[in-house]
């Protein structure tokens, strides 16, 4: 694998910000730990921070970059402060930046897939919302979406008695305008993803996560909806070892093009 942190200008935050990026190779003589990749542009993965992180966590917290390597599979990691994916009311445009920017720039910087059965979306905490918010407003963009321990059910969080959501943070990136019912609300979201196009959802959630609740109404709002997803509650807390445990979970389930797992394959067998 190749490992990069990439410091940018971006003009649609007009300030200079960073990623984290996991670009596959091919290699079979390096120990403990063969790569993967693909003979065309790879797929990949945007993998999304939480409300206390930054662009290098999930490579400091867990072993993505060995969870991937046999894959061939990219990892773009953005960092976008405490913004909930959104473009702030007293702040900065980060949905803009993300849902639209990114994946332009990314494209110019590296060899990536812009096709959407090659492209994929997953986050932690507030990094879940805005996996399963950018995957439901734009559908035609993913394949699979997965959220472990999000914040699915935004609108009631921030009126909650227990562990709500910071008020400054709340005023900087929602102010005074209601988040029930429209493009922030993953729950109203879910209205909209009818039919065969809607990508593939996981939901994972730790039955003793602060979180938990919020992903049950979620997961039930998508059921009623008759919305499938995959879903994943089982013994865990808000912390790394279970979204280390369940990333891995993830990979597995992700629809990876043919060719990307037939070369996983061909990696294993040569290492096993």
């Amino acid at each position: 694998m190749a490992l990069m942190r990439v410091d940018f200008y971006s003009e649609v935050l007009t300030l200079s910000t960073s990623m984290t990026v996991i670009l596959p190779q091919r290699t079979s003589s390096q120990i403990g730990m063969a790569g993967g990749a693909t003979a065309g542009d790879p797929p990949v993965l945007y993998l999304l921070h939480g409300l206390t992180d930054d662009d290098t966590i999930w490579l400091r917290r867990t072993a993505i970059e060995r969870y991937v390597a046999p894959l061939g599979l990219a990892v773009v990691m953005p960092q976008v402060g405490r913004s909930f994916y959104t473009d702030e009311t007293h702040g900065n445009r980060y949905w803009t930046f993300l849902s639209a920017e990114l994946p332009e720039l990314c494209r110019s910087f590296f060899r990536l897939s812009d096709r959407r059965e090659d492209t994929f979306v997953a986050g932690l905490s507030m990094g879940g919302y805005g996996a399963v918010k950018w995957a439901l407003r734009q559908p035609d963009r993913f394949a699979a979406a997965a959220s472990l321990s999000g914040a699915l059910d935004l609108a009631h969080r921030a009126r909650h008695s227990d562990h709500p959501v910071d008020p400054a943070v709340w005023h900087t990136v929602f102010g005074d305008r209601a988040v029930a019912g429209t493009d922030d609300d993953t729950v109203a979201l879910l209205d909209r993803a009818a039919g065969e196009d809607r990508p593939a959802l996981y939901v994972a959630c730790g039955t003793e996560d602060f979180l938990y609740e919020d992903n049950l109404r979620f997961v039930a709002a998508a059921r009623e909806r008759g919305v499938p997803l995959t879903v994943d509650f089982s013994p865990g807390a808000h912390e790394w070892a279970y979204w280390d445990a369940k990333i891995q979970d993830v990979l597995a389930w992700l629809p990876l093009p043919a060719a990307t797992a037939a070369a996983a394959e061909t990696e294993a067998g040569a290492t096993g």
